[in-house]
This record gives C-alpha cells, sequence and structure tokens, in this order.
C-alpha cells in the first residue's frame, strides 16, 4: 500500500522528519544546551517551519515530538518545571456568584447564542465559572481549543460554558468505526475535536438548553474553527462519565453512541493513567466527513 511518504522519514507528531531534519534537532539541542524548554520548542518550530496553516508555531506538537526522542534515550532535553502540567490556580470571585434562578421554556432565553470567547479578562472569567462549577473543574486546554458562553438572547445572561479542544488520542471504537489504521490517525487526528467541558450553570433550569445549544455549537464550530485555525474539522466526539450523566442531552442532539472508553487517559498509550470507562459519542460534522478522516478528499 502507498502510504505517501517519502522513502527514509520517520513519522512523528504527525509529521515526517527526513533524516536530516531529525539531526538537525539534535544539532540544535546540543549547540543551545541553555534553553529553557519553551524557548527550544520555539526555536525548533521556527527552524522547521513547523506551523499551522495560520501560521502559528504546532507547539504541542513539536513538544510531543520531542518527548518522543528522548524517550528513545536521543535527546536530552532542558528540565522541566515542577507540577502537574496544564493545572492552574484559579480564584473564585464575586463575578462568578451564582444570581436568581433561570427557569422556564426555551422561549424565554431563545434566541440561544454561543459567544466565542476572546480577550484575557473573559477568558479569565469563563476559566473560573468552569472552576467553580464544573465537576472536573478547570485544566488548561491541550492543543487547538474554542471556548464559548452559552448566552440568553433575550436578556444577554450567561447561561453556561462550552469548549471543544484536541481529541482523544486513540478509541478502540472511534478508531474502528471510522475505519482508521494506526497511520490514518497520526496524520489526521486533527480532524476530530473533543467537547472536554459543557456546562449549564446550576441556576438554570430549561427545557432541552442541552441539546440546543449542542445543536448550535455543531452548526457554529466549523467556521470558527476555520476562521481560528485555517481549516475545519470533520468530526466532534465528546465522553460521558455514566456513573454522573445518561447522555439524554447528546442523543437529543442526534450524537451517535459508539461504546465506551478502556478506561485510560485522553493521552495514555501504555495504560499507565487509569479512569473509569466512558460513553463515546461523535457527531458527522460533514456529509464526507469519512472521506477526509481517511484522506480520500483534501482538507478545506
Amino acid at each position: 500500500m502507498n502510504t505517501g511518504r517519502e522513502p527514509d522519514t520517520t513519522l512523528l507528531s504527525g509529521r515526517d522528519f527526513t533524516d536530516k531534519e531529525l539531526e538537525e534537532v539534535r544539532e540544535t539541542i546540543r549547540m543551545f544546551p541553555k534553553l529553557s524548554l519553551y524557548e527550544l520548542v520555539n526555536t525548533l518550530c521556527e527552524n522547521l517551519g513547523w506551523v499551522t496553516p495560520s501560521g502559528r508555531y504546532k507547539f504541542e506538537a513539536c513538544m510531543q515530538m520531542l518527548e518522543k526522542l528522548e524517550a528513545r534515550g536521543q535527546v536530552e532535553l532542558p528540565a522541566k518545571k515542577r507540577g502537574k502540567r496544564g493545572k492552574e490556580r484559579v480564584v473564585w470571585t464575586s463575578r462568578t456568584d451564582a444570581p436568581a434562578p433561570i427557569t422556564g421554556e426555551l422561549a424565554g432565553v431563545s434566541p440561544v447564542r454561543l459567544e466565542p470567547v476572546t480577550g484575557r479578562d473573559r477568558i479569565r472569567l469563563w476559566n473560573e465559572y468552569i472552576a467553580r462549577y464544573h465537576v472536573l473543574s478547570y485544566k488548561r486546554p491541550f492543543g487547538s481549543h474554542q471556548r464559548y458562553f452559552i448566552v440568553d438572547g433575550r436578556a444577554g445572561r450567561y447561561l453556561g460554558c462550552l469548549l471543544f479542544a484536541a481529541s482523544a488520542w486513540a478509541l478502540a471504537a472511534r478508531d474502528e468505526w471510522i475505519g482508521w489504521t494506526e497511520e490514518d490517525r497520526k496524520r489526521r487526528l486533527h480532524l476530530i475535536v473533543n467537547n472536554t467541558r459543557f456546562l449549564i450553570f446550576p441556576w438554570v433550569q430549561v427545557k432541552n438548553l442541552a441539546s440546543k445549544v449542542l445543536s448550535l455549537a455543531a452548526k457554529q464550530i466549523g467556521k470558527d474553527w476555520q476562521r481560528r485555525y485555517c481549516y475545519r474539522p470533520a468530526l466532534l466526539e465528546t465522553f460521558v462519565d455514566e456513573a454522573r450523566y445518561r447522555g439524554t442531552s447528546y442523543q437529543a442532539a442526534n450524537w451517535l453512541y459508539l461504546g465506551r472508553t478502556a478506561g485510560r487517559g485522553r493521552m495514555d498509550r501504555y495504560t499507565q493513567y487509569l479512569s473509569s470507562p466512558k460513553l463515546i459519542y461523535v457527531y458527522p460534522l460533514t456529509a464526507d466527513f469519512r472521506e477526509r478522516l481517511l484522506g480520500e478528499v483534501g482538507e478545506r
């Protein structure tokens, strides 16, 4: 089978590296031993021209590539700062105190809209709401991501928060359903985004609001992702903890149930970080989503 790869290349983090490029990576690390890990990753992204279609450095992908090389004993990276990666301390303020209850029918808050969260102050506010009211609290989004506020179209009140971010590395049920080989997944995993946080505030009790929000998100995420990252995702996914929820809002919004996770962390490939199994739901964003995920049509 023709994989489209050039001879004498190594696939790492979705990119084929020539032997010369890998030697340049090793040489950069040797020549600049005093660079911090952050500075090293930025330097390599610039030297390799490793950027997104919008021109941003592929920081997380480069970091993963370096960690793989270090695990193989091929490079020695600068010491990392202590602490759990992605964890940030979020302080609760009166801005996120619960207001008067919002109850009633969907028509009472319509037209509901999703507002992309931009600007440092609004991002901090979104983070605070999630840290305070979401069962999983707040964790810094991994890689490409898009935050939303759910907004009452009549009164302009915030009703909840939504986040889409990087997809899970490997899901047996999902990958088999798509028809992915490991090579396919490495090359086109970025075309799937994960609904990692979905919060309707506890003081909001509006019938059918959750499924309405998911329907709006499915219509809006493609153009927002295109604007921010210069390509459109093909598939949405999410995990539902069946010990807490039944996934009824996803079902009502026509998401497809695929099965259960294996009870491993999102990026875990070696069963080192165990978690409880979750229900897997997906939502195709285009009619030709499978062809795009299999590389049979180009990205757009």
